[in-house]
């Protein structure tokens, strides 16, 4: 029987207004590629626009982790 030996990615969309300080952080902490995702936006005059927006590209567990510390950064500069 063939084992499926390959790796799945998955995407950490990034929020429009994150800092580019914690994206280039983020890539140089964790393995992680950064990519263009075509996503449509639903909100204010946007409504159905499709915009590329950067993402986090890498493992489930990596992916997991890396939208954690996103989360909690982000808290922490909306707190200063």
């Amino acid at each position: 029987m063939e084992e499926n030996t390959e790796t799945k990615y998955y995407d950490v969309i990034i929020p429009p207004g994150v800092p580019k300080k914690l994206i280039i952080e983020i890539s140089e902490k964790f393995d992680t590629e950064i990519v263009d995702r075509p996503r449509a936006l639903k909100f204010a005059n946007m409504d159905g626009d499709v915009r590329n927006l950067l993402a986090f590209r890498c493992t489930k567990e990596n992916a997991i982790e890396i939208q954690d510390y996103m989360l909690s950064e982000l808290q922490k500069f909306i707190n200063e």
